[in-house]
């Protein structure tokens, strides 16, 4: 499987000058604080510990040892379109107060490892009448509805990056492939997590953002769902993301009637996988990913995930989690998503089997991406010693 395309080495030979702004983070930092004042007419000073943080995810990435001119690029552009976004909202929030008043009312979650099918289930939930799920466009230019030209202007511009990033990488064609128009993680959204380590080895972020309180960032996603809703057709909201692990109570506190759905596969058969998207992430931003480090790193970071999210289980009894099975959407999907959908209280129509056919077709699980653990430095034994009893618990069909 080729990570990388040819074009991607030519980039980082053009965008070499760029990585001036390594040497000086704060001052391009800066710089995009100016530019998102301008374009959203927004006041960076009313949210100072967002930017604050931000200001030092860049600084973590401007320290990577390795990181390429194509990385730093893509990182300045991310850290961009985050502020932009944040600033847009609060503006929103001020200008339209009633916003806050929206109710997000028994929203859906789906959480669950990487690589356990999350983005089926998602798709699946989320294409069913009465629900909706983000799209992508929508988590990176979040606004209200401003008419059907700034809608495909915004679908266009976010067309533009995918396109982009899949001729750069093309195995993630397969791995994950990236649509405008359909729902995505709510990792574009919320600011920090692990899910900015698979770009790069940074361990002083590690630790800082594992310190961290996460109650505003859910605060802030939960803002950015409430500006999606406000004027346009209210639905059941169903959202994803597999760092939402990490991070439960957070969640549960700013979204109390939430109904977690909860993709469980055998860690042994995940963590390769993980780790093999991790890679092809990394080969895009760090000159030489070293695999022996990343399985390392995500083996800790996603048994850790695991563990928090089982803790926050215990402690809120009152919470409806609902446990699917690899096997459910990998081997009998027809037969089980109606099952599922009577525990997540929708009703399994006619339409929605259509819908499960046509996502079927696209993308089925466990097809075509898995990867041996040996390249990573793993064992199958260090994967069950990480995860304890957790796949006798939940992973059998």
């Amino acid at each position: 499987m080729r990570r990388t395309s040819l074009a991607t080495s030519a980039l980082n030979v053009l965008l070499r000058p760029a990585t001036a702004g390594l040497r000086t983070p704060d001052r391009t930092f800066d710089a995009l604080v100016v530019k998102a004042e301008r374009k959203t007419r927004a006041d960076a000073a009313a949210v100072p510990e967002f930017v604050d943080d931000l200001r030092l995810l860049l600084r973590s990435f401007a320290a990577c040892p390795g990181l390429s001119p194509m990385g730093w690029q893509s990182v300045v552009s991310d850290v961009g379109v985050r502020l932009e976004n944040r600033l847009r909202i609060d503006r929103l929030i001020h200008q339209f107060p009633e916003i806050e008043d929206e109710l997000i009312a028994d929203p859906v979650v789906i959480v669950g490892l990487p690589r356990t099918a999350t983005t089926l289930a998602h798709n699946i939930i989320a294409g069913s009448e009465g629900h909706r799920g983000p799209a992508l466009w929508e988590l990176l230019f979040t606004d209200i509805d401003r008419g059907e030209g700034a809608r495909r202007a915004h679908i266009e511009d976010t067309r533009k990056m995918a396109r982009a990033f899949m001729r750069l990488a093309p195995a993630f064609r397969v791995i994950y492939p990236l649509d405008a128009e359909k729902p995505d993680e709510c990792n574009y959204v919320l600011p920090h997590g692990s899910s900015h380590l698979a770009r790069a080895d940074m361990p002083d972020y590690d630790r800082w953002q594992r310190s961290r309180h996460y109650l505003p960032d859910y605060g802030y996603l939960k803002q950015a769902v409430q500006v999606l809703q406000h004027g346009r057709p209210r639905r059941r909201w169903v959202l994803k993301s597999p760092t939402h692990l990490a991070h439960l109570p957070e969640l549960l506190a700013v979204f109390p009637g939430a109904t977690i759905v909860w993709t469980h596969r055998d860690p042994v058969a995940a963590i390769g996988s993980v780790c093999s998207m991790v890679e092809t992430t990394q080969a895009l931003h760090v000159r030489r990913p070293d695999p022996h480090a990343i399985g390392r790193t995500w083996l800790e970071l996603q048994a850790s995930a695991v563990g928090q999210a089982l803790a926050a289980r215990a402690e809120t009894p009152g919470t409806s989690f609902v446990d699917i099975p690899y096997a459910w959407l990998a081997a009998e999907p027809h037969a089980r998503m109606p099952e599922l959908y009577d525990r997540i209280g929708a009703a399994w129509t006619e339409r929605d089997a259509a819908n499960l056919d046509a996502v079927l077709a696209r993308t089925r699980p466990g097809r075509s991406h898995e990867y041996e653990l040996s390249r990573y430095g793993l064992t199958a034994a260090d994967v069950g010693a990480a995860f304890g009893d957790y796949p006798d618990r939940y992973c059998a069909a």
